[in-house]
């Protein structure tokens, strides 16, 4: 079962002006992923989703130019091997350092479906877990910076949905961030969960204005106040207030997650399986974490793919959290390139699909009519 091709799909789909959303990062204007096709020799065919990174184009260049090149004849089942062999010749020196792990990210998620398609098991069973129910938050591109009486209809319609937590854009300005949380706590009371993510976009200022509300608020963690390099301003915020602080999906493999461990200002850790090294390395990111008692909540990506891998590996880590399920009210990588990711049950959570390997089937027609769209996604 060697790996006989690897094939790289940037693709891109635009938002219409009444659907992009404002968060810490800037207005939505596109959407953009990297789907990586992985072949063996015996023809099986597996499908992993890498992170955009903001340039898709190079993603998926690094993916089908250099990363074909280093795995090309290896076995495909071996993923330890293959993730070795990229981090000595690009991730450990003279690489393309976050560029190649988001690559090795997709093609990492391909051979699981491969080997899951291999055996005729769905991912959770091969990583050793079980068709348990997840937890899942309204997250995604939804719930951002706008009126407060705008925001609690869009969150009361979401919790009627059946979500028993969501995620609000903060960032804003510390004053209307106060306002919103706190809008939205008033509607709906204390047995929905409420999480805040600021995108980077906090200064300590800032977070020195806010964390005290979110606090009163009951918030139960504050996402990326900061740059993920920012190792000082997180430990310098952590005495502002008590709600945990909440980061990872801008770090990449273990070696990153060692530090904000050992770090210990961030206690909510929250790789993506599409940029930190894939699911190999997310499995060894979430037992590194287990060792000090602290949970994984993966931040999802764009499309099927990340949706449904992330499940399964919630169903299969001890330490396991909330699913961040894609709340977008425009998301046609999440409703049409592929079959559903997952279904939101009753009491508002999710269980991984039952189809061998991720579990879901790609439309490479779809993938044909939604080329990459250059320049940036968010302005």
């Amino acid at each position: 079962m060697r790996i006989a091709d690897v094939r790289a799909f940037p693709i891109s789909f635009p938002y219409p002006e009444d659907g992009q959303v404002a968060l810490g990062i800037g207005r939505t204007v596109k959407r953009d992923a990297v789907l990586i096709k992985v072949v063996t020799e015996d023809g099986i065919v597996g499908w992993g989703e890498a992170h955009a990174g903001r340039s898709p184009g190079a993603i998926a260049r690094i993916a089908e130019t250099t990363l074909k090149a280093l795995v090309v004849g290896m076995d495909a089942a071996d993923v330890s091997g293959v993730g070795a062999r990229i981090y000595r010749m690009q991730l450990a020196s003279h690489g393309m350092g976050a560029g190649a792990a988001m690559a090795m990210s997709g093609l990492d998620m391909a051979l699981w479906d491969i080997r899951g398609k291999a055996v005729g098991w769905p991912l959770y069973r091969l990583l050793g877990g079980s068709a348990r129910a997840i937890p899942a938050y309204a997250g995604g591109i939804s719930l951002g910076y706008q009126p407060p009486a705008a925001l609690v209809a869009e969150a009361e319609a979401m919790v009627a949905r059946g979500y028993n937590a969501l995620k609000l854009r903060v960032g804003d300005t510390a004053q209307r961030d106060a306002e919103r949380v706190a809008a939205v706590r008033r509607a709906l009371g204390g047995e929905v969960a409420i999480l805040t993510d600021a995108n980077t976009a906090y200064s300590l200022a800032d977070a020195r204005a806010v964390m005290p509300v979110l606090d009163a608020n009951q918030v139960s963690w504050l996402e990326e106040p900061f740059p993920a390099h920012d190792h000082r301003s997180y430990a310098e915020a952590k005495r502002y207030g008590t709600v945990p602080l909440a980061a990872g999906e801008n770090h990449y493999t273990r070696y990153d997650f060692a530090r904000l461990v050992e770090d210990r200002s961030i206690t909510v850790l929250q790789p993506d399986l599409s940029k930190c090294g894939g699911i190999t390395e997310g499995l060894r990111i979430a037992a590194l974490a287990s060792a000090w008692r602290l949970p994984i909540h993966p931040h999802t990506s764009v499309t099927g793919l990340n949706m449904a891998a992330s499940i399964h590996f919630l169903a299969a880590v001890e330490n396991g959290g909330y699913f961040e399920a894609d709340a977008s009210r425009l998301n046609p990588f999440r409703d049409q390139l592929c079959s559903a990711a997952f279904t939101l049950e009753v009491d508002g959570t999710v269980r991984p699909l039952e189809a061998p390997g991720l579990g879901v089937e790609i439309d490479e027609d779809f993938v044909a009519a939604h080329p990459v769209i250059d320049g940036p996604g968010y302005v």
